[in-house]
């Protein structure tokens, strides 16, 4: 392929728009046996996927990524195992190609449908978590769309090895190989082709830190469907059991760090009497804990919060903790600095939490459950391309259906407008 970043891109996107038509005619069946292709390829070249994602955790280590980043990046024999499970997942689900939202006939007879269609070709850029590869690729395949992804620098080796998996599953079914393309250089001028490939991609997904998504929307002249920070927030009311509170509050912070659901502020109501207790509970599992003046005063040995401490994803095992007046004072704290990603109420009071919910401006709000289940296949999607935060389109786990757009169908009988 040719060297100029605009001359590749455009290659890429000719192709994919082709496999997106052959896409269009293939099946709901095909469609899904094409990714059970897909998922036993993943599992036969396993070894080499793995050896592959040993080069580039071992390159990390010598870049110095941090652990949290490390651990996203990191695959074993379990997380294979996942992401194959997932593609074979995805396969299940039911295809959203062709649903009918809604129908209607006109007085003058005209019989008129809304009817869910890909949406053509995506193009994802992403980081350092090499799962996106294939849960990504998965997820548009099944919804009929073409993709062409970007992954970062840091998992090159892991998502060229993935993605030659994906290739080999898709072409022993008979399913278009270009329906999934990795753009073959890390250059990040290509980043910047498809940002302006107006025309030939049709939606743009960046999975990755704020400065990756800022980019993505400050210089796309594509749609761009955005997933920001998870700057997430547990807040536990006064009414709070201690136990189910203390027990929400570790998996959240600490099941797993380095992922967007995992919390990073901590919200205790002021007149909940086992704030001390919850707060000296994350220390000693080894989380950082950086307080406002109440909190240190409840617990003098951790740290005082810095003013960015509140607007800071950590992906580590550090959290900030904030002691609020009540319900309205965390709903104000989570206004001024959530990311609209995802919140959660640990809380017995029902009308309160009730309110949490209604009122609370995220993606995915919760009640009395861990953050850590802001995640597609925790909520029966199959895989995800990602939480998006925005309000258009698609919002929270982007699955089959958020990968689709509708067209209208008119089926009449000889009407004319007259």
């Amino acid at each position: 392929m040719s060297d100029d970043p605009t001359t590749l891109i455009a290659t890429l996107a000719r192709r994919a728009r082709d496999a997106a038509r052959q896409l269009a005619g293939m099946s709901d069946a095909q469609k899904a046996g094409a990714l059970r292709s897909v998922a036993a390829a993943l599992r036969h070249s396993g070894p080499a996927i793995l050896a592959a994602n040993a080069l580039d955790v071992a390159r990390g280590k010598d870049n110095g990524l941090s652990e949290a980043l490390l651990d996203r990046l990191r695959l074993d024999d379990a997380r294979l195992e996942g992401i194959a499970a997932a593609v074979a997942t995805v396969a299940d689900l039911d295809d959203p190609v062709g649903q009918v939202i809604d129908a209607r006939e006109r007085p003058n007879g005209l019989a008129l449908s809304r009817v869910r269609v890909p949406i053509g070709v995506i193009g994802i850029i992403y980081e350092s978590r090499p799962n996106v590869t294939a849960d990504a690729a998965a997820l548009c395949v099944r919804s009929g769309n073409a993709v062409i992804l970007r992954g970062g620098s840091e998992a090159v080796e892991s998502n060229r090895a993935l993605h030659a998996a994906f290739a080999y599953g898709l072409a022993e079914a008979g399913a278009p190989v270009a329906a999934v393309q990795l753009v073959p250089t890390i250059d990040r001028t290509a980043v910047g082709a498809m940002l302006a490939a107006a025309g030939a991609i049709d939606l743009i997904i960046p999975r990755g830190g704020r400065s990756l998504v800022e980019r993505v929307q400050n210089e796309a002249r594509v749609p761009v469907l955005a997933h920001l920070d998870g700057i997430n927030h547990v807040f536990v009311h006064r009414s709070a059991d201690a136990a189910m509170a203390t027990r929400i509050v570790l998996d959240a912070k600490l099941r797993r760090t380095g992922i967007c659901g995992a919390m990073e502020t901590l919200l205790i109501d002021r007149d909940w009497p086992h704030a001390a207790a919850l707060i000296a509970a994350l220390a000693d599992r080894g989380c950082a804990v950086r307080g406002d003046d109440a909190a240190c005063a409840l617990v003098p040995s951790i740290a005082a919060a810095a003013p960015d401490d509140w607007d800071t994803e950590y992906l580590d095992a550090i959290a900030s903790v904030a002691i609020v007046d009540g319900l309205d004072g965390a709903l104000a704290h989570i206004a001024a600095h959530g990311s609209h990603h995802t919140d959660a109420i640990v809380a017995a009071d029902e009308a309160v939490a009730e309110r949490f919910l209604r009122e609370v401006d995220s993606a995915i709000v919760l009640w009395n459950a861990s953050t850590q289940f802001a995640d597609g296949g925790e909520f029966g999607l199959g895989a995800e391309i990602g939480i998006a935060t925005g309000r258009l389109h698609a919002r929270g786990p982007v699955a089959l259906e958020g990968l689709t757009t509708y067209k209208w169908l008119g089926r009449g009988s000889g009407q004319i407008r007259g």
